[in-house]
C-alpha cells in the first residue's frame, strides 16, 4: 500500500453537509450532460442533418466512452489523487459537453461528445475513491447515496427541464442549452478543493489496473451490467415494444414513469442506505425484481406493462447503488477507485452491447420482444452470482489513510 503525506482527520458530522452538496452536485453531472442530448436530438440533428444512427450516437457514443474512460480514470487516481482527478475530469467533461454548443459539423459534434463521455467516465471512480477521504467509515453509504441520487436526479432533471423551461428561456436555442448546462460544473470542480480532507497525495506510484484476482472485480462488473442493460435497453426499446403492441400513444407517460422511477430509488436509498448497502441479501432481491419487472413489461400489455417496467426500474436504480457503494466498503481508499474502475469497465462495457445485440435480433426477427429478451438472458446468466458476493470489509493497512 501507498503511504500517505500529512493525513487529516475526518470531516465531524457538523461539517457533513458542505460535502454532502458536493457529492450531490458533482453526481448530477455525472447524468445531465448525456441526457440532455435525447431532448435536443431533434433540433440538432434538422441543423446539422443528421442521420438516424448519428442522432442516437449522440447518447449511445457518451455510454460507450463511460467504460472506455474507466481505466484512465484508475491511473489518474492512482498518480493525483481522487480529489483532482475528479477536478480534472469535470474540467473535461465540459470541454466536450459545452464544445458541443459550438460545433460547425457532424464531426466535431461526435468528437466532442466522445470528450464529454470520457470526462464522465474518469469521473465514476473518482466519486467512491473520493468517500474515504472525507467522511468517516460510517458515513460512506450514505454517502455513495447522495452523489448516486444526485445521479439519477441529473437523469430526470435532464431529460425532463430541458425542452419545457430551459429552451423557452434561451429563444429556443440548442446551443445555448448546452453551454448553460455545461458551464456551471467549472465552479463545482473549483469548489471540491475547499473541503480541507484529501490535501495529501501519494509519495509513490500504487497499483491502478483491474485487479483480475478479486472476484468482485468481475462479479460486480457483470451486474452492473444487468442493472445497465436492462435500464437502457427497455429505454431504447420502449418505443418499438409499446408500438408492437398497439398502445404507442402511451409512450410519453410510459417514459415519465420509467424515469422518474429512478428518482424514487435514489430517494429511498437516502433513507435505507445505512439499512442496505452491504448487504448481499438486497443486491440478490433488487436484481430478482429488476428481471421479474423485465419479464412482465414484455409478456403484459398496457398499463400492466408500463407498471412493470416502472417496477423494472425503481429496482434496477437501487441496485445501481447497492453495488457502485460496495467497492469503499471493502477495500482501503487506495484499492476503491481501482475496483470501481474495473467494475465500471465491465459493467459499462455490457450494459452497450447487451442492447445492441438485441436490437440486432429484433432487426432480424422483425419482433421488438427480442431485444428485451436478450437482455433478460443476459440477466438470468449472471443472476447467480449475486448469491456468492463476499462483502465483508477488509481491514486496512496502519499504513494507509484512513
Amino acid at each position: 500500500m501507498a503511504e500517505y503525506q500529512a493525513a487529516n482527520t475526518p470531516p465531524s458530522p457538523a461539517k457533513l453537509l458542505p460535502v454532502a452538496v458536493l457529492l450531490w452536485l458533482a453526481g448530477i453531472y455525472l447524468r445531465i450532460p448525456v441526457l440532455v442530448a435525447p431532448p435536443l436530438a431533434p433540433f440538432i440533428s434538422d441543423e446539422l442533418a443528421l442521420t438516424q444512427a448519428l442522432t442516437g450516437a449522440l447518447t449511445t457514443l457518451p455510454i460507450l466512452m463511460l467504460a472506455v474512460g474507466s481505466m484512465p480514470g484508475s491511473l489518474a487516481i492512482a498518480r493525483i489523487g481522487p480529489r483532482n482527478t475528479l477536478a480534472l475530469a469535470m474540467v473535461i467533461m465540459v470541454i466536450g459537453s459545452a464544445g458541443r454548443g459550438l460545433v460547425p459539423d457532424t464531426f466535431t459534434l461526435m468528437l466532442a461528445s466522445a470528450v464529454m463521455g470520457f470526462g464522465i467516465a474518469m469521473m465514476q471512480p473518482a466519486l467512491p475513491a473520493l468517500l474515504p477521504r472525507w467522511l468517516e467509515p460510517h458515513h460512506l453509504a450514505l454517502g455513495s447515496a447522495i452523489y448516486m441520487n444526485g445521479m439519477l436526479m441529473g437523469e430526470f432533471i435532464g431529460a425532463g427541464i430541458t425542452l419545457p423551461v430551459l429552451m423557452p428561456l434561451l429563444d429556443n436555442s440548442w446551443r445555448a442549452t448546452l453551454l448553460v448546462w455545461s458551464l456551471p460544473a467549472l465552479l463545482v470542480a473549483a469548489a471540491l478543493f475547499l473541503p480541507k480532507r484529501d490535501r495529501a497525495r501519494p509519495v509513490r506510484k500504487v497499483a491502478w489496473l483491474p485487479d483480475w484476482s478479486n472476484p468482485l472485480t468481475l462479479k460486480i462488473g457483470l451486474l452492473l451490467g444487468l442493472s445497465g442493460s436492462m435500464f437502457f435497453g427497455l429505454n431504447a426499446y420502449m418505443g418499438s415494444l409499446l408500438e408492437q403492441q398497439g398502445q404507442f400513444n402511451k409512450l410519453a407517460d410510459a417514459l415519465f414513469w420509467f424515469n422518474i422511477a429512478q428518482v424514487f430509488a435514489s430517494l429511498t436509498m437516502l433513507k435505507m442506505a445505512r439499512v442496505w448497502v452491504g448487504r448481499r441479501s438486497a443486491i440478490i432481491i433488487t436484481a430478482s425484481l429488476s428481471v421479474i419487472g423485465t419479464l412482465g413489461a414484455i409478456s403484459l400489455t398496457g398499463w400492466w406493462s408500463i407498471a412493470s417496467a416502472t417496477v423494472m426500474s425503481l429496482s434496477a436504480g437501487i441496485l445501481l447503488i447497492l453495488l457502485v457503494a460496495v467497492p469503499p466498503l471493502v477495500t482501503s481508499s487506495e484499492e476503491t477507485g481501482r475496483l470501481s474502475a474495473g467494475t465500471f469497465l465491465v459493467g459499462y462495457t455490457l450494459a452497450f452491447f447487451i442492447p445492441m445485440l438485441g436490437g440486432f435480433l429484433a432487426d432480424w426477427t422483425g419482433d421488438a420482444r427480442h431485444a428485451i429478451l436478450t437482455i433478460i438472458a443476459y440477466s438470468l446468466l449472471v443472476l447467480p452470482l449475486a448469491f456468492t458476493l463476499d462483502l465483508r470489509r477488509k481491514r486496512t493497512s496502519p499504513k494507509t489513510d484512513p
